[in-house]
């Protein structure tokens, strides 16, 4: 039988158990997954003069052995040497740690060497020994130790052998047009088999513009069905809700009245609301989450919000209750952990499924199984991205699929919002409350210890308090950092006038309350912390932040972790205690010092970073990218974004002759889009 893009690797010669494990372990499982791995560079083979050549290329000499192989070994590490006549020119050229290729290399044999070339001494660093009548570009693909890239590229081959020609094309014709895309059947020959640097650039290009518009066609899918199954129209008082807003002892930002709006506009509409939330570090996302339950309560529907730490749950749960008591409105607001006592707990759940409790704030407690609630009308996910699919899924069981309000302090630039949350509505606050002051930002090295303990015992004068955030809880013997307990005795002694805690996360809970509680009502002056404070912490009078060995910590972490102080009307201090040995350790402290722009940091993490682990591994929804880069190729994965939107939005689309192959391709999401109808 013919083979066919569907078929299993395993329908390849040479491709047993054991090989076929190793190429599922790379993600390849079908025919079409391999033809679809795509080299991530390629070796330039084509031979080249010595005169022709820049110092430190890469290049394939073609020439004739002009000394015997002499090999030196150096305990278990060798060297191999040989003379190479290239057009009368002698070239050096040495094979590290290959011992064995001596016996291949006679004087007078004619043999090509491909390796990195040094121009003032005439020699060749080889890498390895080339066929003699390969002329152009190997491609080299990623691979593990249980599979080699040549026998990746045999496979490619075998099967390209057998289906050239015939590959359906993926992207719509007048798409390919428009942005002078190659064929499928093109896109895969000049990414596998490319004659030169031309072709393979134009290949790449394609195979990115494809991989992203697949990416972008199934969020748009997900974002149709998400759309298509209904929520409820809260009919809300208008009157009310705009009496509380009213009521607050601030005005709301031109910002936050813009997200108020637009989440209100979702609220009162009968499709099922799936919002994202972006505010930098103290804009006020938690006063419009306020709004937003306030107004599913005035439409007789409860509301809940969703934290990822006790401390952040028990924090929402008082600023809540303060603020709605402070407007004259009285809801019931309550607290669901899995701290709490048994008794305490089933009263709140049978509180929660009567419609007693109008708002109810927790962890992940509220999505455990028997949690049931009367009528939820809105859910509240703080910091959105620490909670998986599933966990935000739980909230839409129960007959009433209740609007979605997804919140985080953690800015997320462009690339990531059209990634990782491409299927969401997404609203930003991009203004901080007026009379909020900058945070004054420094970087002192380690050496300046005692300088930094000054500024902070300055702070601690004018009746001010202080966090010390270290990274680590005990001592490690591998890593050169300060840790929590040591730094917490040593300030002790260095403030006899002032009380000292000390928190981090293997505290029990309860003493955690205890010392979040002192801080808070300023018996404890100085807060010693890992990064358990790293989000929603709140204490106005906290003026200055000590970050110890701060190029241990992520330029994102590190941003959140200075907005814990700023909060109140002092003028405050961040001062990063550090002495980072890398260029990229020096950059993203240098960056953080420069600005308090959540979102122009993020875009700098970026790229310093790339798009691999920036909103933390796998709660991001960040795609696996096998092709584009979504840093580099913003453009085009926009452009990929708005292409696919069109689209879907076109009646009858999937009815084309010439989307048949996309929507075979996308079939798995179709499906799913239609069980939502």
């Amino acid at each position: 039988m013919p083979l066919t893009l569907t078929d299993k690797v395993s329908a390849l010669s040479g491709v047993g158990p054991k090989r076929e494990q190793a190429l599922q372990d790379l993600g390849i499982f079908t025919i079409d997954d391999l033809l679809s791995y795509y080299p991530y560079r390629y070796d330039d083979l084509g031979e080249r003069l010595p005169s022709e050549t820049l110092d430190g290329e890469k290049v394939t000499f073609k020439g004739v052995i002009s000394t015997p192989a002499v090999v030196r070994r150096y305990g278990k590490r060798s060297q191999t040497a040989i003379g190479l006549l290239v057009d009368r020119e002698n070239v050096r050229v040495t094979f590290f740690n290959q011992p064995w290729i001596a016996k291949n290399l006679e004087v007078g044999q004619e043999v090509a060497v491909y390796g990195t070339y040094n121009a003032a001494k005439a020699a060749l660093t080889a890498i390895k020994l080339v066929p003699a009548s390969i002329d152009g570009l190997a491609p080299i693909y990623p691979v593990s130790k249980a599979i080699k890239a040549k026998t990746i590229a045999e496979l490619v081959e075998q099967a390209w052998g057998q289906l050239r020609g015939s590959l359906p094309n993926l992207v719509p014709t007048a798409l390919r047009e428009k942005y002078r895309l190659l064929d499928k059947n093109q896109q895969v020959e000049y990414s596998h088999f490319p004659k030169d640097k031309v072709e393979s650039k134009a290949g790449r290009r394609s195979a990115a513009f494809e991989e992203f518009f697949l990416f972008q066609m199934r969020l748009q899918l997900i974002k149709q069905a998400d759309q298509r199954f209904l929520g409820e129209a809260l009919n809300y008082d208008k009157k009310q809700v705009a009496d509380f807003i009213q009521s607050l002892p601030f005005q709301l930002t031109g910002a936050q009245q813009r997200v108020v709006d637009e989440i209100l506009a979702d609220q009162a509409a009968p499709q099922h609301m799936n919002r994202l939330l972006q505010g930098d570090v103290g804009s006020g996302k938690t006063v419009v989450a306020a709004i937003a339950m306030y107004a599913a309560v005035t439409a007789g529907a409860q509301g809940a919000i969703m934290a990822p730490t006790e401390i952040l749950a028990q924090q929402h749960a008082k600023g809540l209750a303060k603020l709605f008591e402070s407007a004259g409105i009285h809801l019931r607001v309550e607290l669901l952990t899995s701290g709490l006592k048994a008794a305490q707990r089933r009263q709140i759940l049978e509180d929660l499924e009567s419609g007693d409790i109008d708002i109810v704030v927790g962890t992940h407690a509220l999505v455990q199984d028997g949690v049931y609630f009367h009528h939820l009308g809105v859910a509240v996910i703080d910091e959105q991205h620490r909670f998986g699919v599933k966990q935000r899924a739980k909230l839409r069981e129960g007959g009433v699929n209740p609007d979605i309000l997804a919140m985080t302090a953690t800015p997320i630039p462009r690339t990531l919002a059209i990634t990782a949350y491409g299927e969401m509505e997404v609203s930003i606050i991009d203004e901080l409350p007026a009379g909020r002051k900058p945070i004054i930002t420094s970087q002192l090295s380690n050496r300046q210890y005692d300088q930094a303990i000054d500024l902070l015992r300055a702070e601690l004068a004018k009746g001010a308090q202080a966090y010390v955030v270290t990274p680590l809880i005990e001592e490690s013997e591998t890593l050169d950092v300060q840790n929590v307990t040591a730094v917490y005795q040593e300030l002790q002694e260095a403030l006899p006038d002032y009380t000292v805690g000390l928190l981090h996360g293997r505290l029990p809970k309860e003493d955690k309350d205890v010392l979040m509680a002192g801080f808070a009502n300023n018996d404890v002056q100085v807060l010693v912390a890992t990064t358990v404070i790293e989000v929603g912490v709140d204490v106005p009078n906290a003026s200055i932040m000590l970050i110890l060995d701060a190029d241990r910590f992520g330029l994102a972490q590190l941003h959140q972790l200075r907005g814990r102080v700023g909060r109140g009307d002092r003028q405050s201090y961040t001062v990063l205690l550090a002495d980072p040995k890398t260029d990229y350790g020096k950059e993203r402290l240098a960056a953080l010092v420069q600005t308090t722009d959540g979102f122009e940091l993020a875009q700098r993490d970026l790229e310093l970073r790339g798009s691999g682990d920036i909103l933390g591994t796998k709660q991001s929804g960040m795609p696996d990218f096998k092709v584009g880069d979504p840093v580099k190729d913003l453009t085009m994965l926009t452009i990929a974004q708005e292409e696919a939107l069109k689209l879907v939005r076109q009646p009858d689309w999937e009815q084309e002759v010439d989307n048949q192959a996309l929507v075979d391709k996308l079939s798995t999401t179709m499906a799913a889009y239609r069980h939502f109808d």
